[in-house]
Formats: C-alpha cells, structure tokens, sequence
C-alpha cells in the first residue's frame, strides 16, 4: 500500500474515541481503525523501513491491569523504530493531529548511569547540548522526564546539570492537523525531520551501550 496521508477520518475516529471509549464503539468502528489509522501507519512505516528500519506499531489495545483508567483504548497511534533499549525514533495520530519524536524514553540502572557519565563527560556532553541546541533552533521541543535536583554523585553547580537532571531525553515535533498531514508530503516532512533527529537518536545510543 502506497502511503498518501492519514484520512481525516482517521483523526476524527480519535476524536469519537476520547468521548466513548468502550468496546461497544470499537466494534462498530473497528473496520475505521483498521483502514484509516492502522494501514496508513504500517505504510507510512514501511516507507521509512529501509533508511531507519522496522518500526513496531503499537496495539491499540491498553493494559488496565493495574492502572486506575480502565478505558480498554488508546486513544493514539503510535509506531516505534529501535535502536536500542526504549530509543529510536516515533510517530503518532491522534485527535490533535500528528506528532513526530526522538530520543530515549525510559532509562534506569546500568543505562541511565552509563547516559548521565556521558552527559558529565566534557566532550560527549557539550556535543549533546550542541545536539539539543539544533534540535531547538530546528523547532522541536526537548522533553523528557527531570529530577528536582541533582542526581546522587554529581554537584549541583556542575556545568551541566540541566542535562544530568534528564532521566529521558527526547525531541518532538507536533504537525497538529496541518492540511499536509492529510497528503503525501507527510512522509517527507516524517523523513527529514528523523533525519534530523539522528544525531540525538545515535548519541543515545552510543551512551547507553552498556
């Protein structure tokens, strides 16, 4: 299947979803999701297979085992290539639109403590504040899960401790519901800006090879 946009449909079956949520709806809509959310993520993924590789698209289905919210949806589509360990690259639809992202998402342990010696490092860690830097100028928002205050071995007054606080590190970029996510052009503007955001994604990578 040729990728030619996410159908308005697509957002407008998130939209409907947020307000009823239930099994119900799902099975008079299922066939919705099925051709106008999941096939176009599985074809806007495989168009991007061969530069960044196999992405995971999510299940829409949620895990209610233990959470409060029971509602049983997602109310997104999401679609993850790895590179490592909760890092890659992403993309999503939902009712506000499309999102684009990067980075790491979860970190702990070993990783965590191999990202923030790298973070720490004078020349790894002034080559990701120059990542991030250019990821902002380029219009992406840094996010990421922060501590409050220094983490455990490292001073507070260290020249980088806004990035050794990062316990994740990501940039994304919202598309919202621009016309174009309804074309074609999706997935150039999808291709340019992970290529942008390979710097950040291999960075990772390299810091969290433990």
């Amino acid at each position: 299947m040729e990728f030619t946009g996410f159908p308005v449909a697509a957002l407008d079956f998130y939209d409907d979803l947020e307000v009823d949520n239930t099994k119900s709806f799902w099975d008079a809509h299922k066939d919705v999701y099925a051709t106008q959310v999941k096939a176009p993520m599985v074809a806007l993924t495989e168009a991007l297979a061969q530069e960044f590789g196999t992405a995971k698209v999510f299940r829409p289905y949620r895990d209610v085992r233990f959470a409060k919210d029971k509602t049983p949806y997602k109310t997104h589509q999401g679609a993850f290539v790895a590179v490592g360990p909760a890092s890659g690259w992403y993309v999503e639809v939902a009712a506000p639109g499309v999102r684009v992202g990067g980075g790491v998402y979860e970190a702990s342990g070993e990783r965590l403590a191999a990202m923030r010696e790298a973070m720490a490092d004078d020349k790894s860690g002034v080559r990701l504040q120059r990542i991030l830097r250019d990821l902002e100028r380029a219009g992406f928002e840094i996010a990421g899960e922060r501590l409050k205050t220094a983490p455990r071995g490292y001073e507070k007054d260290h020249p980088r401790i806004d990035l050794l606080r990062m316990k994740t590190v990501l940039g994304m970029r919202s598309y919202g519901f621009e016309p174009f996510v309804h074309t074609a052009e999706l997935l150039d503007r999808v291709r340019e800006d992970w290529r942008r955001l390979r710097p950040l994604v291999n960075w990772i990578a390299d810091a969290t090879a433990v």
